[in-house]
């Protein structure tokens, strides 16, 4: 599918659930009538998108499957994967986005320093109760930087039953329809070079330290780990990729340089990169 017909996928995929859930909406304040079977085609339809978008996706790795890029890692310290490529192929269950190859990892400077999910108390955490909120993000390779925004809120986590619960069926849907920004939330994307590109996402508000057009090295930092978009605690979502655009990007697979790429619950520790300004 050319990149043309896979933003046009993504636009009218977003209105059908823009729709859809706008009748919802509508039904609770007004007594218009509707039939309820057709109600359901605008969802239909967005799913329906996103599974030819999927097989199609999934067919190109399987018949061409893509050479890794090695680059530096994101972080420096003692860190736990979650969500990794290592384990399988969609990581997060879906190629939308970019995310074919995306890995979530969390700081782990000791055993125990992470608070762990729990069933009911406390209902939330602020950020600053994890180690990762706030580490360091560093570019992985000399870079050009093309996106690059950090004006949306860090939320508290979701790590309790009732977070989890309000996560999928109210912020998660709003965050949908608001498009791949709300979902990815604070994010920098950098051009690697020769069509590759490297995003990070749910950067903490405020902290990134470069602007569209600048030019990076390998180390250097670009901003701070947060908990923006849709995350459950603040961790670093690290992906490449084979354009700018969210909505039309492909996911390209990636190695860590000296860590190749730590499985789930694989626990690892990065060192600093020599060259860069850090």
């Amino acid at each position: 599918m050319s990149v043309g017909r896979r933003k046009l996928a993504a636009v009218v995929q977003q209105a059908l659930w823009v729709i859809f859930f706008a009748q919802i909406v509508v039904r609770f304040f007004t007594e218009l009538p509707y039939n309820y079977w057709l109600s359901w085609l605008p969802a239909l339809g967005a799913i329906a998108i996103s599974v030819v978008n999927s097989r199609s996706a999934q067919r190109r790795i399987t018949a061409e499957p893509p050479a890794p890029v090695e680059v530096e890692a994101p972080v420096t310290g003692r860190w736990s994967a979650l969500n990794s490529p290592a384990d399988k192929v969609p990581s997060h269950g879906t190629h939308h986005l970019g995310q074919t190859y995306a890995i979530d990892i969390t700081a782990e400077p000791e055993e125990g320093a992470r608070p762990t999910p729990v069933w009911f108390w406390p209902v939330a955490r602020s950020g600053k109760a994890y180690p990762a909120f706030g580490e360091p993000l560093l570019a992985v390779a000399d870079a050009t930087v093309v996106h690059a925004e950090d004006g949306q809120r860090d939320h508290l986590s979701r790590s309790s039953l009732a977070g989890v619960l309000y996560f999928w069926l109210v912020e998660g849907v709003g965050r949908t329809l608001g498009g791949a920004r709300r979902v990815v939330g604070n994010h920098v994307i950098l051009d690697l070079g020769d069509g590759t590109h490297a995003m990070y996402a749910h950067v903490q508000q405020g902290s990134l330290t470069v602007r569209a057009g600048d030019q990076v090295v390998a180390g250097q930092r670009i901003g701070r780990c947060g908990n923006s978009g849709n995350s459950t605690e603040p961790h670093v979502h690290f992906q490449l990729m084979d354009g700018p655009d969210l909505d039309t990007a492909r996911g390209v697979p990636f190695r860590w340089s000296g860590l190749g790429v730590p499985a789930n619950g694989e626990v690892f520790t990065a060192a600093p990169v020599q060259c860069g300004n850090g």
